[in-house]
């Protein structure tokens, strides 16, 4: 009998020790949220995303980089993308005019200046912009209109400077920003058209000369929340890191310049996707 008590008393103990642990709370899974990023905001990512992690244990990021123009159109076709980054605030107008962003949500958070630049190792003979209109080159390396928002500025740069006709059979074109800075890195174009910001974190290129204020769109990088974000919260959460005092701070430590917001991220626990 004093044995079968025992036995009893075990399963007792077991069973309840069971159902403790089955009581214990579940610990939350983080969320995982997905940003279409242009190429030109890489290396600021990669030191700013893990600052955004260390502040929102609950939330993972995922980053897909390309040029604006493709990640607008893999949008466009419903592609699951939380959040928007392009290098061109005109791309987040597009979609906004599709109806194809979350109201409310689209920010301007910085910008930079469109320059000219040729490489270290075998300088271009040249100084200025200016000196394209009387020394040759044999190739300059500008982004593809088609496919990059810095080839859409280039092109309106080249065609207000009225050095279009005159350069345009020695263009070499480049997928992305990136693509034309290693062009001219490579020694595979003599001088490159490119954004600042990529330009300045290169030592295999050199700044020549700044494209002139009024030459080409302003270069302002967008952020907005995509019609098919899964968490409006979390991307909101973002936005507002992203606007923050000390990541605008680390923003110019890559190059680029503040802006104002202009539009707000407002009510946001009211949007609906």
């Amino acid at each position: 009998m004093r044995a079968l008590r025992v036995k009893g008393v075990i399963a007792i103990v077991g069973l309840l020790i069971g159902l403790g642990l089955l009581a214990q709370p579940v610990q939350a899974q983080p969320e995982t949220i997905t940003i279409a990023a242009a190429n030109s905001l890489k290396d600021a990512l990669r030191k700013i995303l893990p600052l955004f992690e260390t502040e929102h244990r609950n939330i993972n990021v995922r980053v897909i980089y390309g040029p604006s123009q493709t990640l607008r159109s893999q949008i466009e076709q419903g592609a699951p993308v939380d959040i928007y980054l392009p290098s061109l605030f005109e791309e987040i107008d597009q979609l906004e005019a599709k109806g194809l962003i979350i109201q409310g949500t689209k920010r301007a958070f910085a910008a930079t200046s469109l320059v000219l630049i040729t490489g270290t190792a075998l300088p271009a003979p040249i100084s200025t912009i200016q000196d394209l209109q009387t020394i040759p080159v044999r190739r300059i390396a500008v982004g593809d209109p088609k496919t990059s928002s810095v080839g859409k500025v280039s092109a309106q740069f080249l065609k207000y400077s009225k050095l279009e006709p005159k350069l345009k059979s020695q263009y070499v074109l480049g997928e992305h920003s990136r693509a034309v800075l290693d062009l001219v890195a490579k020694g595979e174009a003599e001088i490159g058209v490119v954004y600042r910001t990529d330009a300045i974190s290169n030592p295999g290129v050199r700044i020549l000369d700044t494209a002139p204020v009024g030459s080409h769109t302003p270069v302002r990088y967008g952020v907005a929340a995509a019609w098919t974000a899964q968490n409006i919260t979390a991307a909101g959460d973002f936005i507002e890191f992203l606007l923050s005092p000390a990541i605008q701070t680390h923003l110019q430590e890559f190059g680029f310049d503040r802006v104002s917001p202009e539009v707000g991220f407002a009510q946001r626990e009211e949007v609906k996707p």
